[in-house]
């Protein structure tokens, strides 16, 4: 996976940060209360030893971790490219512009839960001036140090911890949500999913396999079911007239394609309104509906 280089305040409008940021609009956190974290330079956050300490008191509860020039990740989406692969520096000390694009983002998020913010530095400055009716925790500008702590887990024995049995929907919608940037995509995962595989973990219904989850990258990859919701979910759509035979589908070969596709989009082919396949986009819809020569989709599965 390539690594996300986000070293000066011009990350702030990589093509990468602006699209989680307006993405994360579609999600919602779960439960009656959001903790707020620092990030790390250590991904996925999880993985660092501030968080280690951190996940001890707020386990089971919503973490939303604050991060520039991604705005706000939600703890179940830290494995999602590009969040689970950038560079940046964690010194602390944000610009205004920084901490007015990460504020708003946050707040957006956050909504009206009530919050807990576990900050300090730059992330303490944003949650002041965004989320001034948080309740604070950090003592001396130390998370970590042991009345830092002391103060969260405090905290955090007023709420109820979420189930496993809701986190995990949660988190799978919420994957599909960014994915495939629409609310409705959250029928990707219906209510009787199973999920298989400890790494790449394979979605099914019954016996049929939806998509895989993959380890690497924490997006999806579609089967055919997952190719017939996302057609009557109408996004990513690339229509054919003619009996595809092949893997690969060209450009010319595309009467029309959803506006919204962009490069390693997933994507449904389909023909007569019918779908014939899935694969990964090489073209933009545009591209692929102008385009006079080049690969416009790596086809994965066919209907043969």
């Amino acid at each position: 996976m390539i690594k996300v280089l986000c070293t000066t305040e011009t990350s702030l409008n990589r093509p990468e940060a602006r699209r989680w940021r307006e993405r994360m609009k579609l999600l919602e956190p779960l439960g009656e209360v959001v903790v707020v974290l620092p990030c790390s330079m250590r991904k996925p956050y999880s993985a660092s030893k501030s968080h280690h300490v951190f996940t001890q008191a707020t386990k089971g509860l919503q973490e939303a971790i604050l991060t520039s020039p991604f705005g706000v990740c939600p703890r179940e989406m830290e494995q999602t490219y590009p969040i689970q692969s950038y560079d940046v520096s964690t010194v602390g000390d944000w610009s205004r512009e920084e901490i007015k694009i990460t504020g708003e983002c946050l707040k957006e998020y956050i909504g009206d839960h009530k919050v807990i913010a576990h900050v300090a530095h730059g992330y303490l400055e944003v949650c002041q001036e965004y989320l001034p009716q948080a309740t604070f925790t950090c003592q001396d500008s130390k998370t970590t140090s042991p009345d830092s702590m002391t103060n969260l887990k405090n905290e955090v024995r007023k709420y109820n911890k979420l189930k496993s049995r809701a986190r995990q929907p949660h988190m799978l919608r919420s994957i599909a949500r960014y994915q495939f940037n629409t609310r409705d995509a959250d029928q990707l995962v219906p209510d009787d999913y199973k999920l298989r595989g400890r790494f790449d973990r394979r979605l099914m219904q019954g016996d049929e396999q939806i998509a895989v989850l993959h380890h690497n990258n924490g997006l999806y990859s579609l089967n055919i079911k997952g190719g017939i919701i996302l057609n009557e979910i109408g996004v990513n759509w690339v229509e054919i007239d003619f009996d595809m035979k092949t893997n690969t589908l060209f450009a010319p070969g595309v009467v029309d394609a959803h506006p919204g596709i962009i490069p390693k989009d997933e994507v449904v082919i389909v023909r007569k309104g019918e779908v014939i396949g899935v694969g990964k986009a090489i073209m933009t819809g545009n591209e692929m509906k102008k385009g006079e020569k080049g690969v416009a989709v790596r086809v994965r599965h066919r209907v043969t």
